[in-house]
């Protein structure tokens, strides 16, 4: 086990080194090789997928999905008991809190019938709370730790049942920086959490008996030493509802191109700097884009390795997520990400999650909450119960 210890810290030493020089060569490379390397990708992980012959947003339970949901769940768990001591808990995943701000949520109005569901249903403005995270599972400094962010949108003032009810009025949208998740079903989550708690995640990928070198070199294709988490463009990865009988994935796109300079020696807490020097000068806005599910094998619903072609359904702008200039106060914005618990099940049923990525978040994210919130004695709070 040290051995294969030894060879994950390599290779991830290599890769914090390459962090370093990745702004300076990154944009080049990206413009040559990003969009040619993931089409040879996705073919190959394409041309193996046999067709499950499934209609629109039809799904098809993995074998034993309930009982490795609650592995996982389990394995989570040892983690966070083994890693932290009570009162200082951090989340399994999405761990690093760079921000939590407040904004609003505004929905287009004009949209086409076939994207008018849930939320969109009308024009209206929602308030938001808005998490932006780095990847986990730890919490090290942002240079370290900033290949994959992630952020999470809560809705409030959400009006109808929801498919969870230890909150009434929330919706909440997640997301990551890459276009598929780290692993393609549950079954190799389980794998791959089984590595994260021996401490070799990076021999996940290269497991000669259970390579995952596709997942691999996705993930790398997006990971990068990011400027501000405001500069990063999300995806969902995994398919939600959008009304009956029609699935999509969402994307956060920002409104401008800016990009900060990251200094060549930059703070522990860079990212969250980056986010309090821009929030203080100025409003940011985000983009939030749908894609409707075209052609069931093409984009499936329980493989989150495949990247659902633009060219089949492309990205429709539905709603603008606006974040006002405000201070970020750090203490508070900690302690505000402790008592809240942002989970794709916190939805309308318009907007059920789907797949088995998502089915099983329902069991990960509600076991792994209450463990976080009782170790650190923060009762989960609504946050829309006031609203």
């Amino acid at each position: 086990m040290n051995g294969r210890r030894r060879l994950n810290d390599a290779i991830l030493r290599s890769v914090q080194l390459e962090r370093r020089i990745d702004p300076y060569v990154r944009p080049a490379v990206d413009r040559m090789f990003q969009g040619p390397a993931q089409t040879l990708v996705q073919w190959l992980i394409n041309v193996r997928r046999p067709d499950e012959h499934l209609g629109l947003a039809e799904e098809a339970a993995v074998p034993g999905e309930e009982a490795t949901a609650e592995a996982i769940a389990r394995q989570m768990a040892r983690f966070v008991e083994r890693q932290y001591r009570p009162g200082c808990a951090e989340r399994a995943g999405n761990t690093k809190t760079h921000a939590v701000v407040h904004g609003t949520f505004i929905v287009h109005g004009g949209l086409p019938e076939r994207l008018r569901h849930g939320v969109f249903s009308r024009p209206a403005t929602f308030q938001a709370v808005v998490r932006f995270a780095g990847p986990g599972p730890l919490s090290p400094p942002d240079i370290k730790d900033n290949g994959i962010l992630s952020i999470g949108i809560k809705l409030l003032g959400v009006e109808g049942r929801k498919l969870i009810e230890d909150e009434h009025t929330s919706q909440d949208f997640t997301g990551i920086s890459a276009p598929t998740f780290t692993t393609p079903n549950v079954v190799a989550n389980l794998q791959l959490q089984r590595h994260v708690f021996d401490g070799t995640p990076v021999l996940y990928f290269l497991n000669p008996r259970h390579p995952h070198l596709c997942d691999m070199v996705m993930q790398g294709l997006y990971a990068r030493t990011h400027t501000s988490p405001l500069e990063t463009r999300y995806w969902s990865c995994t398919p939600y509802l959008l009304g009956e009988d029609q699935a999509m994935q969402y994307s956060v796109v920002p409104c401008d191109e800016v990009r900060s300079r990251v200094p060549w020696r930059p703070p522990d807490d860079y990212l969250r700097r980056a986010m309090t020097r821009t929030l203080g000068e100025h409003d940011v806005c985000f983009d939030f884009l749908v894609q409707l599910q075209s052609d069931p094998h093409r984009m499936p619903l329980e493989n989150a390795s495949v990247v659902w072609p633009e060219h089949l359904s492309p990205f429709v702008p539905v709603a603008t997520l606006r974040l006002p200039r405000q201070e970020i106060d750090a203490a508070e914005q900690f302690a505000l990400a402790d008592r809240l618990s942002f989970n794709p099940w916190h939805a309308l049923p318009e907007h059920r999650p789907l797949g088995n990525q998502n089915r099983a978040r329902r069991t990960i994210y509600l076991q792994l909450c209450r463990l976080r919130q009782t170790m650190n004695n923060t009762p989960h709070e609504d946050p829309g119960k006031d609203t």
